[in-house]
């Protein structure tokens, strides 16, 4: 190396070169708050005087455990929502979804129209019309509603003498806890009206004047309808009426109410203050309408059958009286009155004793009219011929009494024919007797005829409240009965069974079953015929006609108790007869049962008509006399409505007496 020098001689000062350089270790970061180390050459700090306090440093404590505070408490409260919502939506759902459904939806009914009935051509007998039911929201007469104590009290007042009802009832059922009630079931249009323009009226005054409330906007109505009976009393005994529930209370409307009623409709809806919402969602099931029947009676008939025995029981002054008229070929009931009779529309004044149907109901000892069936067994036996001489002395002793006829008389030679011309208790007695070697087996033989002729059986109407009639086994017949019987006392019937033992007789021995029901329309507008009644026979078609010439000489022969059943250009079969007649309020005989039984025409027999009135307390009592008449002109009617004409043939002239 060569050593510079300078001018003076002198060598300047030797430089350091530096050498390669070191690694540099990486600083250390420091620490927030720490105290900085000097660095190298730095001068030492000055430690403060030992007297003077240092400032203290605040510092902020994290966030991070208020945080997690604030969302424990958040989680529990959320919690407490999530389990309360679990129990309102899961567990209690059906509890609160019921009480929604009670305050927003009200359910009413739709009854269905109840179907009408008619007579076998088409004539209106029962129908019903356009009604309202009277119904409220009791919540609307609260204090809350009205603002007053006595809303419902209020209300009553003005509602029942317009809904003709107590005034403490209506505001009972106005102070119910519930959503509805009925105050009035099947009320006219114009009841409903009444009720409208009063609550327009009192609307109207509570927006203009001061301390007027509207207690009646809670009333409201629902479409319902009405019974009615277009002719009053005519058939009444048939139709039965319909209770306050709607349900059929008697006859035809009750024995036929599931056809007639239908089945009833349902609406569901939504309400805001007993009023419907049009804009919200409602459910309706359809009401189906009831049947229409169709009866077999002809309105005309009914009508002169009513008005003939209203008339003889009035003139009478008897307990009742009843009016069967029968087809004979059909066994349909063309006719079918009582007598005192009700108006099923008006219940309210109507008689409970002339309520139901007493020719079906009423069970009595039918007297002399039945001797045509001990005549029917006597002849089907062949013991007799209606030429057989029977003398009838005037008393006859049998068992423990003496039996005698209606008249006195010294002794009748009278033929078979006779003795049923004459009605002889006496000569029946005689006859019957015939029946059996014994008295025992007389007595079942007449009993099986009885049966046969449907003594002791239902009808087959199948009216509410038929009686089947009263007829004991022979073997419990007692002493006396073994012999009343014969001549109709002792046992029982009603007046349905009464004619059809005449229509038998008259269908040539064929016994057809009574029947009221021609057939159901249903609300498809399809007619439906009504099952074909029964048919049996009960004595041979050459005993029936024998039993119909017989019984010509009833109506026909002067010496006939039935001369008053005469009908000019007609052949007329009848027989009377006068019953003593059990009091239904003692169980003891007091006063009589007057009937009269028959067909026309006798030779080709088309119509039967039956009468009876029972205790007859004024005029004559006999059934010729009071019952004939009403025959004659309820057959006569009945004969020109039909258009039957007569046959023209001359009438059977059989012999009622014998010389001995």
């Amino acid at each position: 190396m060569t050593e510079v020098v300078d001018d003076s001689g002198r060598q300047p000062p030797r430089r350091r070169v530096p050498g390669p350089a070191r690694s540099a270790r990486p600083a250390r970061p420091e620490r927030p708050g720490a105290p900085r180390r000097p660095g190298p050459g730095a001068r030492p700090a000055r430690r403060p005087a030992p007297s003077r306090a240092m400032p203290r440093t605040i510092r902020l404590a994290g966030p991070r455990p208020r945080l997690r505070m604030v969302g424990v408490a958040l989680a529990l409260v959320l919690s407490v929502f999530v389990v309360r919502l679990l129990q309102v939506q899961a567990v209690d759902s059906a509890t609160y979804t019921a009480k929604a459904d009670r305050n927003r939806y009200v359910a009413h009914v739709l009854a269905a129209e109840r179907g009408g009935i008619t007579d076998r051509n088409g004539v209106t007998l029962a129908t019903s019309v356009d009604a309202s039911d009277i119904t409220a929201d009791p919540t609307l007469f609260t204090r809350e509603q009205l603002g007053i104590d006595d809303g419902p009290e209020q209300a009553a007042a003005l509602l029942a003498p317009i809904l003709n009802q107590d005034q403490e009832t209506l505001a009972k059922k106005l102070r119910r806890n519930t959503r509805y009630v009925l105050l009035a079931p099947r009320q006219t249009p114009e009841v409903w009206k009444q009720i409208q323009d009063l609550r327009t009226t009192l609307a109207r005054k509570a927006r203009t004047e001061s301390g007027v409330v509207d207690v009646l906007a809670g009333v409201l109505h629902d479409p319902s309808s009405k019974r009615v009976y277009p002719n009053g009393e005519l058939a009444a005994g048939i139709l039965g009426w319909v209770n306050a529930a709607g349900e059929g209370g008697g006859g035809i409307e009750q024995m036929l109410d599931k056809r007639l009623s239908g089945k009833d409709g349902k609406i569901r809806y939504t309400q805001s203050g007993g009023r419907l919402v049009p804009t919200a969602s409602s459910t309706e099931t359809p009401a189906v309408p009831g049947s229409d029947v169709e009866l077999t009676i002809d309105r005309d008939i009914q009508f002169a059958a009513q008005n003939a025995i209203s008339e003889q029981v009035r003139k009478s002054k008897a307990d009742r009286g009843y009016v069967v008229v029968q087809d004979t070929r059909t066994g349909q009931i063309l006719a079918m009155a009582n007598a005192p009779g009700f108006d099923p529309g008006d219940l309210a004044h109507a008689d409970p004793a002339a309520l139901g149907n007493a020719a079906v109901q009423d069970a009595y000892e039918p007297g002399s009219t039945a001797k045509v069936m001990s005549m029917a067994a006597v002849l089907e036996e062949n013991v007799a011929t209606p030429g057989t001489h029977v003398v009838v002395p005037n008393r006859l002793h049998r068992g423990d009494r003496l039996f005698s006829d209606d008249i006195d008389h010294e002794t009748w030679y009278l033929t078979l024919n006779g003795v049923l011309a004459k009605s002889s208790n006496i000569g029946t007695i005689l006859a019957t007797g015939e029946l059996g070697k014994t008295q025992a087996k007389a007595n079942e033989v007449l009993y099986s005829y009885l049966h046969r002729f449907g003594m002791g059986r239902p009808t087959g109407l199948g009216l509410p409240g038929e009686t089947k009639g009263i007829l004991a086994p022979p073997g419990k017949w007692s002493t006396s009965q073994q012999y009343t019987i014969p001549f109709g006392q002792g046992f029982s019937l009603n007046a349905v069974q009464a004619a059809s033992i005449y229509s038998t007789l008259a269908n040539g021995g064929v016994r057809v079953e009574p029947s009221l029901v021609r057939g159901t329309k249903g609300p498809d507008g399809q007619f439906t015929p009504a099952d074909r009644p029964e048919r049996s026979r009960v004595v041979s078609a050459k005993t029936a006609r024998t039993l119909a010439r017989m019984l010509e000489s009833v109506v026909d022969d002067e010496q006939g108790t039935g001369l008053k059943a005469r009908i000019p250009g007609y052949r007329v079969a009848g027989k009377t007869g006068t019953a003593n007649r059990v009091d239904p309020a003692t169980g003891r005989y007091h006063g009589y049962t007057s009937s009269f039984a028959g067909f026309a025409p006798a030779d080709k027999p088309r119509i039967t008509v039956y009468c009876a009135i029972q205790n007859a307390t004024e005029g004559s009592y006999f059934g010729g006399q009071i019952c004939g008449p009403i025959y004659k002109q309820v057959m006569e009617f009945a004969l020109k409505t039909l258009q039957v004409p007569p046959t023209g043939a001359p009438p059977a002239k059989l012999p009622v007496e014998f010389k001995p």
